[in-house]
């Protein structure tokens, strides 16, 4: 009980406010653009930015996620780009997992977590890039799907949900990357269903680690002030791209938030 209030004294001073609530608005709204909840992206920007200690940095965006996803979702959803099927057996596969990966991170501890989350960014951030530099016709572009694969569906499911656990995230950063690649469904329905899916594992992600004391409610309500309005934006701007344009942004942007984040925390 004293970790919990600890954890939820006001921040300290007008421009701390401010920098949580402009990465709020700047999340959100990359949130929506790339069919992500945020989380993976407000950690490293709350602890580099606003001096957010690592465990709260790590688990404080889950609750906001869920608004960002909530918020994003109803944009995608106007037009129809949701595959409610692949977000029904994520959802229900990937909750018991994300439960199990919260109560394990207090294990491994807040630095190692935050080295494992800019690794992961990094190399789904590379994957969308590589083919950029190779020979044209060098790679075939696989066949897209609108009904993926049931039992490949579920085993991304369990491996994220528990990641997305262990790593204090909605799993948004992991599902949309999986979905293209593995599940080979096309670009903006596999952002819009993964945006649904990382709202759907904020919340038990949520209640773990507010349970474990890493939640600072200050920070999820500037955060969320900010995030739910550009999140709605983001998503509005991702209709309206081409999916090689979204592709080339997701990409960079994941390399230079996953890189930025593990030199910081080398360093």
């Amino acid at each position: 009980m004293s970790a919990f209030l600890t954890a939820n004294l006001p921040p300290s001073g007008g421009l701390h406010i401010l920098v949580i609530f402009l990465i709020g608005i700047i999340v959100g709204f990359l949130s929506g653009l790339l069919g992500k909840g945020g989380s993976a992206l407000s950690t490293p920007a709350l602890q580099i930015f606003a001096d957010v200690p690592a465990f709260l940095a790590l688990a404080s965006p889950l609750p906001s996620s869920l608004a960002n996803s909530i918020s994003g979702s109803w944009a995608y959803t106007h037009e129809h780009l949701v595959n409610k099927r692949v977000v029904v057996i994520s959802v229900i596969a990937g909750l018991p997992a994300t439960i199990a990966g919260a109560f394990v991170s207090p294990l491994i501890g807040g630095h190692v977590l935050m080295l494992l989350t800019a690794v992961f960014v990094c190399g789904l951030g590379l994957s969308f890039l590589f083919p950029l530099v190779m020979p044209r016709g060098t790679l075939t572009p696989a066949p897209r799907t609108d009904r993926p694969d049931a039992r490949t569906t579920v085993f991304i499911a369990l491996a994220v949900g528990f990641l997305s656990g262990l790593l204090a995230n909605s799993g948004g950063v992991l599902f949309a990357p999986l979905f293209i690649r593995v599940l080979k469904m096309p670009t903006k329905q596999a952002m819009a269903s993964s945006l649904l899916v990382a709202g759907g594992l904020a919340l038990p992600g949520t209640l773990a680690h507010w349970w474990l004391g890493h939640i600072d409610w200050w920070i999820v309500l500037l955060l969320s002030l900010g995030s739910v309005p550009g999140a709605y934006l983001g998503a509005k701007t991702a209709i309206r791209m081409k999916t090689e344009t979204l592709e080339i942004i997701f990409g960079v942007m994941l390399c230079a938030f996953g890189l930025y984040d593990l030199l910081y925390n080398i360093r």
